[in-house]
């Protein structure tokens, strides 16, 4: 299994980097006595190459943390990935199904919004950043998704999830209580690795491998790359059958 994710992982890396060629590239900007990157045009197309950085980047830290049997941390970076799929589908969807909407330009306002507005003091910053809320963005996600299904319903079940893993965000008591056992009872603080949870968290951190070669294959169609669109299909087909099979998929 690791090595399926190794070889998703670089997967992912690579078409990143194409299409981050296929945008203009960030400037260096003077900050302090340095400089930083940003993007000056703050497109979609941009917006939607950093959440994929994003989400690949999560994808490693999670793949570490199961392989140490960290799965209380390996789930709370799942429920980040949760909105980092959101986030994309969302841009992508305002290009290919729908129009950017009055909603997108918010959330690109907030994304796009620097951290704090005076350069020698973060204390004195007068801005505090905004939010698109969540819910609106997975109720614009079921719109373009569930016209032949019931909207609200598949806005509940994203919710639901959402708040399962937020308990391992949080600490809620039930999710902390997943460490505890063997014999004698203790907490595994060190990871879990030999216990039950370690085929489920596993397989569940699969899916999230799995979301993420689909976010690159919409992202793909969003650019109007069909080359990538199709090199994406076929390492999908190879990533069922290593899951399936016990084959790894090929680079």
């Amino acid at each position: 299994m690791e090595e399926l994710f190794q070889n998703t992982l670089t997967f992912m890396e690579g078409a990143l980097n194409h299409l981050a060629k296929q945008v203009t590239p960030p400037k260096r900007l003077p900050y302090k006595d340095s400089f930083v990157y940003r993007y000056k045009e703050q497109s979609v197309l941009q917006a939607i190459v950093q959440k994929l950085a994003r989400m690949v980047s999560c994808l490693h830290s999670a793949r570490v943390l199961s392989e140490y049997g960290l799965f209380q941390d390996q789930a709370a970076l799942q429920r980040m990935l949760d909105e980092f799929h959101e986030d994309i589908l969302f841009l992508i969807y305002g290009l290919t199904s729908d129009k950017i909407t009055p909603l997108h330009e918010s959330y690109l306002k907030e994304f796009y919004e620097e951290e704090f507005d005076h350069e020698n003091s973060s204390l004195e910053s007068t801005q505090k950043r905004g939010m698109v809320p969540r819910k609106k963005i997975r109720a614009y996600i079921s719109k373009i998704e569930g016209k032949d299904l019931d909207p609200s319903r598949a806005v509940e079940v994203s919710r639901t999830l959402g708040k399962a893993y937020s308990g391992y965000i949080h600490g809620a008591s039930p999710h902390i209580m997943e460490m505890y056992g063997g014999n004698p009872p203790h907490y595994h603080v060190s990871g879990m690795l030999g216990t039950p949870r370690e085929d489920k968290h596993r397989c569940d951190l699969w899916h999230y491998f799995y979301r993420g070669i689909l976010s690159f294959g919409f992202a793909s169609k969003a650019f109007g790359d069909q080359v990538l669109f199709e090199k994406v299909i076929e390492f999908r087909n190879h990533l069922e059958a290593g899951k399936n099979k016990g084959v790894n998929p090929r680079q």
